[in-house]
């Protein structure tokens, strides 16, 4: 038998990426794992990071550190570029060139804006921490504008935050908003009253929450609104601008907009000219290799896998954590000279969303849970999957202590006004500096 290493390379360093190195730890191979960032992101809590409920340190951890005793792996932090597939080849950097012997794209997806990528400057969506803090610090300083400002009108427009998108991320956001102005923030402002903040949740479809069970939609949209959210169904948004968004004849004026409307994969299939769904997700095979490229694996958002009962797979974390061991499996009995496994069989853990600190919306096969059940069964499952010991200390005592006091303890505007953001400054703001 051949002394050389069975070199295994994986893009990305999401769910899926983890799982699959992780699976590949007693095997017989080389792993080298690349990431543009150094740390592993717990998506799913972003938007805690968003409204001041957490810190980015909670819910991120060095790639590094994950994989420091596991000694068949090498990270690289580096931009790719491209795939050779012929030469069997990475392309990273300025003129990295990474072989392979099997190769996983796990590089996840980012925003989509159906076209109208001009609104992204003053729409961010939530898929990095940066997005996280740059729409805390918006949020943020808006309240502090409005504390400053004279014109009862702009006023009103810098105290409006407006979600666009009903899935579980703008419902979370939507609620944690309406919850960090009328419960985080009182006795704070002086010249302003939090509470009176309006929260406006978009969605072009007819529901929120439509790939949930109709009635927890129904009860999420009341808990919403129980909240003080304002929920607008079946508008679609026709404009986004620094002073608002446009639907149709409806003008919202808003110093906040947050995107939560879609996704689109990363640009990974074009680069070995896979066939590809609207989505941008590769279309792969039962084993989730790409067809015609039997040592090129997908995985999570950048696979577009069809379950037992000819559904899409979702693309939350516990379908690319299963897809990551998978194929991990795979690649560890194919380098140990064993039969292939069968193919990928999707497990569906339920649907989970919460509206706020104290109700969620759980579907778990026949079983719901909503109101505050749900939202214990949500916060066990979250902290479940969190990385390591001390995340799942923090975090639950931060959402403790956030539960009993109400207060927020990570409310720091940081970062720098990007150009064409979406918080104008108001008239006679500097004045007010000046003198502040």
């Amino acid at each position: 038998m051949s002394s050389k290493p069975f070199r295994v390379v994986i893009l990305g360093a999401g769910f899926g990426g983890l799982e699959a190195a992780r699976a590949l730890a007693r095997a017989p191979v080389e792993i080298t794992l690349i990431d543009r960032h150094n740390h592993h992101l717990f998506q799913p809590l972003l938007y805690q990071v968003a409204t001041a409920a957490l810190s980015p340190g909670d819910i991120a951890w060095p790639v590094r550190t994950i994989f420091r005793r596991q000694r068949n792996v090498q990270v690289m932090m580096a931009e790719v570029t491209g795939i050779d597939t012929a030469a069997r080849e990475v392309l990273a950097g300025d003129e990295l060139r990474i072989p392979y012997d099997a190769l996983v794209l796990a590089t996840g997806a980012t925003h989509s804006y159906f076209g109208r990528d001009d609104w992204a400057p003053v729409a961010p969506g939530l898929k990095a921490i940066e997005d996280a803090t740059d729409i805390r610090r918006r949020l943020l300083l808006a309240f502090e504008r409005a504390e400053l400002t004279e014109n009862e009108a702009e006023r009103r427009r810098l105290l409006t935050f407006v979600v666009i998108g009903g899935g579980p991320t703008g419902v979370e956001l939507a609620g944690a908003m309406a919850e960090l102005a009328r419960h985080a923030m009182p006795q704070e402002f002086r010249r302003i009253d939090p509470a009176t903040a309006r929260v406006v949740l978009i969605e072009a479809g007819p529901r929120v929450l439509a790939t949930f069970p109709e009635e927890l939609g129904a009860t999420a949209r009341q808990s919403l609104e129980r909240m003080g959210v304002q929920v607008l169904t079946g508008m679609r948004v026709t404009g986004c601008g620094p002073t608002g968004v446009e639907c149709g004849e409806e003008r919202i004026a808003a110093s906040t907009i947050v995107w939560a409307a879609g996704v689109v994969a990363s640009p990974v299939g074009s680069w070995i000219g896979a066939d590809r769904d609207r989505a941008g997700r590769i279309k792969v095979r039962p084993d989730l290799s790409v067809p015609g490229q039997v040592d090129v694996f997908a995985v999570g958002d950048t696979a577009s896998v069809m379950d037992a009962k000819g559904k899409p797979v979702p693309g939350n974390a516990p379908a690319a954590k299963q897809m990551g061991q998978y194929v991990g499996r795979l690649l560890a009995a194919r380098a140990a000279g064993r039969p292939a496994s069968p193919g990928f069989r999707y497990r569906h853990h339920g649907d989970l969303a919460t509206i706020g600190r104290r109700s969620a919306v759980v579907a778990l096969d026949s079983i719901r849970l909503t109101g505050l059940i749900g939202w214990w069964f949500w916060s066990i499952a979250h902290v479940w999957y969190l990385i390591g010991f001390r995340s799942r200390v923090v975090v639950s005592f931060e959402w403790l202590w956030s539960y009993l006091t109400f207060q927020r303890g990570a409310r720091l505007i940081t970062g720098r006004e990007p150009l064409g953001g979406n918080a104008a400054p108001v008239p006679g703001q500097a004045r007010a500096l000046e003198k502040a």
